[in-house]
């Protein structure tokens, strides 16, 4: 089927009222169009956002996000079973047969729609459907990456890292985390925020749609909403705030640094690391 027949076909579906009590079952059409859009979801052929080269932006594929939530639909409650584990749910996990090139350490879970490029490696950890990690990436252990969060090559998530998922509503892009990033242990990267190819970012840190990232490199303050540029050194900050009762502190995001682009990244990343005292 070709890809532009499937898109009109899942708008086409998604625009139907498949909530109503008339939808005890569901047309054979629509069940076989989502399950090929989640199958090709699934093997990395169609994402749930891309990179608008002429906008030099990231933009949600909403039709890819309706399959989705289709497929949610379509899909019923059942038992998985999993060896000594067992697990009652709608959506089930990727099966690996060993030829993907992937190391999937034992209790790291993957739903089907989400794709895992060649040279990744899952340490015990959860990525949720529709979401993409790229080539040589490793999901440390604990960490999760959320519906339709999209992961660049050589990324390192640290121990505990929380990227959030962004399925709903369609046209929101979700968390992005581009190529050569470093996020440190338990940080928090949700609503849809990107980080730019190269950043390091340290431990603890949050970043949220409304998080002040302030850059305090320069003679003056640059502030960022959202985004990280890229090759930035990142630690978590605070900055005082007045309420009603007084004072406090609130919690920032400080660009303190840049990663050097005139070296190799590794060596880079450890420079960074060294050079601005970056705990991970």
């Amino acid at each position: 089927m070709e890809q532009q027949h499937l898109e009109q076909q899942i708008d086409q579906y998604f625009s139907m009222n498949i909530s109503s009590p008339k939808f005890d079952s569901f047309p054979q059409e629509m069940v076989d169009a989502v399950k090929i859009a989640i199958d090709m979801l699934d093997e990395g052929k169609i994402r749930t956002a891309d990179f608008n080269t002429e906008k030099n932006e990231w933009q949600a594929n909403e039709w890819v996000k309706k399959a989705v939530l289709l497929y949610f639909k379509i899909k019923k409650m059942k038992l998985i079973e999993s060896g000594e584990f067992n697990y009652f749910d709608k959506i089930p996990l990727k099966k690996w047969t060993g030829t993907e090139g992937v190391r999937v350490v034992p209790q790291a879970l993957v739903r089907k729609g989400a794709f895992i490029a060649t040279g990744a490696i899952l340490m015990p950890s959860y990525v949720n459907i529709g979401a993409y990690v790229g080539s040589g990436s490793m999901v440390d252990t604990w960490a999760t990456v959320g519906s339709c969060a999209q992961i660049g090559r050589n990324v390192h998530l640290s121990g505990g890292v929380g990227i959030g998922g962004v399925l709903e509503p369609l046209q929101a892009t979700p968390v992005i985390i581009e190529d050569e990033v470093f996020v440190g242990s338990r940080s928090i990267i949700v609503e849809g925020a990107v980080v730019k190819t190269g950043a390091v970012i340290g431990a603890g840190v949050t970043i949220t749609a409304s998080t002040k990232i302030i850059d305090v490199t320069g003679s003056e303050e640059k502030h960022y909403k959202g985004f990280v540029p890229e090759n930035s050194v990142v630690i978590p900050g605070t900055i005082t705030k007045k309420f009603s009762a007084g004072e406090y502190g609130v919690p920032v995001a400080l660009i303190i640094g840049q990663r050097s682009e005139s070296t190799d990244k590794k060596t880079s990343l450890n420079s960074a690391l060294r050079d601005f005292e970056v705990s991970v």
